[in-house]
């Protein structure tokens, strides 16, 4: 494709009834110059691609010969993308006037800023975070990954309080600002997550080359989210499971990394037993399959881990809070971000 400046880049999956509700908004507010609205459909089986050719002309299309999945399918279509920044944004994100200047200017001001998120708010309710990426993202000292906004499962009304810019650890993938040429030299998503915690994995590696990743409220977007699994859907739990055992064994220091594990395999088989108690027994299975998992590719995961050290070594960052938000939260009752880092 021809060069751009701003590519907004829309992974599309038989999105179909979510295109025509939140893609105006996306049309309407992203005047600026040098910006492009680029769909790419990851395999849709439904009329997405006819729907956008009569409906929404103006916007182009990139057609991706199968369901690659999150990670893959936005690396293959990145690929075919020449511009100086990526907008990636989720097909059931409503945006909001003047969303995308404060996120270049950023990138214009610093050239140390690899990645940048805007104000994530709810679209069901739109005074509350929303779930995944509220006002950026962090991981605790095993890997936990919680928000400025949003702790485990509760989520805060916004009123103001994280209404400055910040350096975060994790920006969310719902709304991913990121200098293309970055995106590119980290080897961008990680294809084997598929889907779920795959910015993070990116994030942290972005880091490990010295990078930071920055929140701005002055950019606001409002997401539907669980647009793709519910919680506690099986396919969801592992993944989310697993792949934050690949993330820990890629990206952790080799004098945390042991301990990380352990300590994770313990609370794991405890989220299994309180699964147990709920009767989700797939759950429980997802839970097993996901350790497995690790065991299985430990060898190409170990190959990775040699590669990136080559690249960046692992390290341990500011934005990683070195408490646990499991202790935190259900023993010291510690339900907000405020609450959590003082």
């Amino acid at each position: 494709m021809e060069h751009a400046q701003i590519a907004i880049v829309i992974l599309n999956w038989n999105g179909e009834k979510l295109l025509p509700q939140f893609l105006p908004s996306v049309i309407q507010y992203s005047q600026l110059e040098g910006a492009e609205i680029i769909v790419a459909d990851n395999g849709s089986t439904d009329q997405s691609m006819t729907l956008l050719e009569e409906q929404f002309p103006e916007v182009t299309r990139l057609q991706l010969p199968e369901n690659y999945g999150f990670a893959r399918g936005y690396n293959e279509a990145l690929r075919q993308i020449d511009a100086k920044y990526y907008i990636l944004l989720n097909s059931d994100v409503e945006v909001t006037e003047g969303w995308l200047e404060p996120m270049i200017s950023i990138f214009e001001k610093d050239n140390t800023v690899a990645a940048v998120q805007p104000k994530i708010l709810s679209w069901h309710n739109k005074d509350e975070f929303e779930y995944g990426g509220a006002a950026g993202g962090f991981i605790d000292k095993l890997g936990f990954p919680f928000c400025r906004g949003r702790v485990l499962n509760v989520v805060e009304k916004d009123k103001g309080q994280y209404n400055d810019e910040a350096n975060i650890f994790w920006a969310s993938g719902a709304c991913l600002a990121i200098r293309a040429s970055l995106y590119h030299k980290a080897g961008g998503f990680d294809s084997d997550f598929w889907a779920h915690m795959e910015e993070i994995d990116l994030c942290w590696r972005l880091k490990n080359f010295g990078y930071q990743i920055r929140y701005t409220p002055y950019s606001q977007v409002y997401h539907l989210g669980g647009g793709s699994l519910p919680y506690n859907n099986p396919r969801k739990l592992f993944l989310n499971f697993r792949n934050s055992l690949f993330m820990l064994y890629k990206n952790c220091p080799p004098n945390k990394l042991v301990k990380v594990l352990f300590v994770r395999m313990i609370l794991d088989g405890i989220a299994a037993f309180k699964l147990l108690t709920e009767g989700n027994l797939k759950g429980i299975s997802a839970v097993f399959k996901a350790h497995w998992a690790l065991y299985k590719n430990w060898t190409q995961l170990k190959a990775k881990r040699r590669r990136l050290k080559t690249e960046a070594a692992p390290s341990w960052h500011p934005e990683i809070l070195y408490k646990s938000i499991i202790w935190k939260f259900y023993i010291e009752k510690k339900r907000t971000f405020t609450e959590l880092v003082k």
